[in-house]
């Protein structure tokens, strides 16, 4: 496997305080302002126990035991103040993807090459691709049960994160292409009910998945793939 250290196998635990991408300039806030205002402390540690009761479920139950009523059980608190906190069933699970892709993002932007900043921009894109496959495998049927309706799948923050960063890594190589929609096509190669498709459903195996996506990089690039 090329780049499997990359991801870890579980979620890593919820701070209480935002994170900061470290290296590059943030590319864009994973959560709306409306979904993430600046938090007093009591209300901050309250959000980072739910989000670890949810966490708790998922390991225990999967996806289907997270209920709006199991985490305010498991955080020993009312259901109420779950559903103020995250709106309902869905956002709670994108709060939990939202965390994971932080870290992604601080990955892909201040981490070490060849996912990190130092690598030529063929390679970050390789190490890129590779390390959101994993990601997804990991954590598919939380990919799977948070995924937001067609009409707002797209324009979500974490997906445009990583659009913007594809992007900006083809700008660097095909200068003379549209990149924005050379993006959306590699970006459709790690949509998370395709890898459901190919994993579960045909079995592939994950390095067949990992060879895929750098020949397909190799070819929209017009790069020679890695010996």
């Amino acid at each position: 496997m090329l780049y499997a250290g990359f991801m870890s196998a579980t979620l890593p635990p919820f701070p209480t305080q935002p994170e900061e991408p470290v290296g590059e300039p943030e590319l864009l806030q994973l959560s709306s302002v409306e979904d993430e205002p600046c938090l007093r402390a009591d209300a901050a540690r309250n959000r980072a126990r739910l989000l670890d009761a949810a966490t708790r479920l998922i390991a225990e139950h999967g996806v289907a035991g997270v209920t709006m009523e199991a985490v305010a059980g498991a955080a020993q608190v009312g259901k109420g103040t779950v559903f103020r906190r995250f709106g309902d069933r869905t956002g709670l699970l994108m709060a939990l993807l939202d965390h994971s892709a932080k870290t992604l993002q601080a990955d892909f932007m201040g981490g070490p090459p060849p996912l990190g900043p130092g690598a030529p921009p063929v390679e970050r894109l390789r190490a890129f691709g590779v390390a959101v496959l994993y990601r997804l495998v990991e954590q598919l049927d939380l990919q799977l049960a948070a995924q937001p309706d067609p009409t707002r799948r797209f324009a979500h923050p974490s997906y445009r994160a990583l659009h913007t960063h594809v992007t900006i890594l083809l700008r660097q190589i095909v200068r003379d292409a549209d990149c924005e929609l050379l993006a959306q096509t590699l970006m459709g190669y790690l949509d998370p009910a395709l890898i459901h498709h190919l994993v579960r459903q045909c079995e592939m195996p994950m390095d067949r998945l990992e060879t895929g996506w750098v020949d397909l990089v190799a070819r929209v690039t017009g790069t020679e793939p890695p010996r």
